[in-house]
């Protein structure tokens, strides 16, 4: 993508190319988006990584602290964001999907809220990629979605709500958190097989075996950091599992790609 070329979304200010890129495989099209922060303290450096031949990742979009945005990777390329990643039964997610990086410390520095700006931004980008995609509410994913335990981005202080308000997305009021049984680690039966059919059911990459295991655990783990941040620590409580339920309740009927 030369500098001279326009961006495809018009929320974009420009292109800034990355070399970092590829052919989508066996013909795939853009039928996911996935959100990313940079986990870097500075927005500048993060934007030179992804565009540097050595670091071996990219992503389409970047969207700055201030909501400025800019274009990396064509659409319809395959940008290196995802990595080792799954969903819905699907590997190599970035043949798939649009990667966005969203300009924040993350984890390593703090978790510091995303700025209205930047989240204006954010939610114009997805909003125009939606819609000319054609991609479904459930297909708008963390990029710890669909890398549980090895991706903790964007963060359970992204405001996902906010994307669904503007129709993006797909969102339930998580179950209010309150004492009772719960599962964890070591747990098995009949109960634990049910809740990762549920994962599962969802799109999360997990096998069903009816143990509480150490991928189960990274999973729900993944699932509160999106769905129920107020509390992620990987156990399975009524809350979990609750707002599990409602969201696959929920689930609009074109939940596929």
């Amino acid at each position: 993508m030369s500098p001279s070329l326009s961006p495809e979304s018009p929320v974009a200010a420009k292109v800034f190319p990355s070399p970092n890129h590829g052919e989508r495989k066996d013909g795939q099209h853009p039928s996911m988006i996935i959100l990313h922060y940079t986990g870097m303290p500075d927005a500048g450096e993060a934007l030179q990584w992804l565009c540097n031949p050595v670091s071996q990742v990219s992503a389409h979009y970047f969207v700055f602290e201030d909501g400025r945005v800019l274009q990396m990777v064509p659409e319809a390329r395959r940008a290196w964001h995802a990595g080792v990643s799954s969903w819905n039964g699907e590997s190599d997610i970035n043949s798939r999907s649009i990667g966005i990086e969203i300009a924040n410390p993350g984890h390593p520095g703090g978790l510091p809220p995303f700025p209205d700006a930047q989240m204006e931004s954010v939610v114009a980008l997805t909003k125009d990629i939606v819609t000319r995609w054609r991609i479904p509410a459930v297909r708008v994913l963390a990029h710890s979605d669909v890398a549980p335990g090895r991706k903790l981005d964007p963060g359970e202080g992204f405001p996902w709500e906010r994307l669904h308000r503007a129709g993006v997305g797909h969102w339930v009021a998580p179950a209010p958190i309150r004492d009772g049984r719960f599962f964890s680690r070591g747990d098995q039966g009949m109960p634990i097989e049910a809740l990762q059919a549920m994962l599962a059911m969802y799109g999360y990459g997990l096998r069903i075996n009816g143990t509480f295991d150490e991928d189960t655990e990274k999973v729900v783990t993944a699932f509160q950091r999106h769905f129920r941040p107020e509390r992620v620590d990987g156990v399975a409580d009524a809350s979990t599992i609750t707002t599990l339920r409602d969201l696959i309740a929920t689930r609009p009927a074109n939940s596929t790609a």
